[in-house]
């Protein structure tokens, strides 16, 4: 029983630890850099932990049933989706795709006569498509796709802030799942255990992402209500960080661990 109150402990923390990696970091700060509210930036890095620890435990589960063997060349690939993804989410940032797009998706979800407009410096997507309505009763949503009239975490993140966290996450997961699993087997060598293990570190990095989120959106949403100015210089710094850092990710995965030359080699 000590044991394994010792595994489950260590598991939770080392995930808590793993959430702090540069390249997490840097993805859900370019992320939650126009987020307005804490709870959001929180339920945004539950989503992300939730996409990584889906891969950790699916990839590392295989490894350690199966006794699979990652190719160096494989390794590094799914390691340069992490860069790619860095550098996609920095483009995103800095052209403000990101923002047009959430815009485009929530007025396509509201349906005929949305709209949108800009009050303080914060974009409002609304429609009022009968007047007659009482005005408890109309659709009034913001740039995340956020209703006041749904306090459900579904409706008030909406489905693209949903699946963006999740699938930045599994890319994530596919560059850390071989080591987790390869590690654990060095420790751990009865199966059940080990696959225990990663989904217990896989709860610890949903846990250590929600409050890195919300300490990382801090900034942001305070500067949002009272320094619009500011707050688009944070998240033009929070794109430049994510394009420079996934560019650098790509040169050493590429150059200096050789996935484009004829010899690789991956630890």
């Amino acid at each position: 029983m000590t044991t394994l109150f010792a595994i489950v402990l260590l598991g939770f923390f080392l995930g808590m630890r793993h959430a702090t990696d540069p390249d997490h970091v840097v993805a859900v700060t370019t992320i939650v850099s126009r987020e307005r509210t804490l709870l959001h930036a929180a339920l945004i890095g539950a989503f992300w932990g939730l996409g990584h620890t889906v891969t950790i435990l699916g990839v590392g589960s295989a490894i350690i049933l199966f006794n699979l063997t990652i190719p160096p060349r494989l390794g590094l690939s799914m390691e340069l989706s992490v860069g790619l993804m860095l550098i996609l989410l920095g483009v995103l940032n800095l052209t403000g795709l990101m923002r047009r797009a959430i815009e485009w998706i929530t007025i396509r979800r509201l349906g005929p006569g949305a709209h949108s407009h800009a009050i303080l410096g914060r974009l409002m997507i609304h429609t009022h498509d009968d007047e007659s309505e009482p005005a408890f009763a109309r659709s009034e949503t913001t740039s995340d796709g956020a209703s006041k009239l749904c306090p459900q975490w579904w409706k008030t993140l909406g489905p693209f802030h949903i699946a963006r966290p999740l699938t930045v996450g599994i890319v994530h997961g596919l560059a850390g799942s071989a080591a987790v699993a390869l590690l654990v087997l060095t420790t751990i060598h009865r199966p059940s255990w080990a696959i225990g293990y990663l989904l217990i570190f896989g709860l610890g990095t949903i846990a250590g992402m929600m409050l890195i989120t919300a300490a990382i959106a801090l900034p942001f949403a305070y500067t949002l209500r009272h320094f619009e100015r500011l707050n688009r210089g944070l998240a033009m710094a929070s794109g430049m960080l994510s394009l420079s850092f996934g560019l650098f990710l790509c040169y050493q995965i590429g150059f200096v661990d050789g996935l484009f030359l004829s010899h690789p080699h991956w630890k």
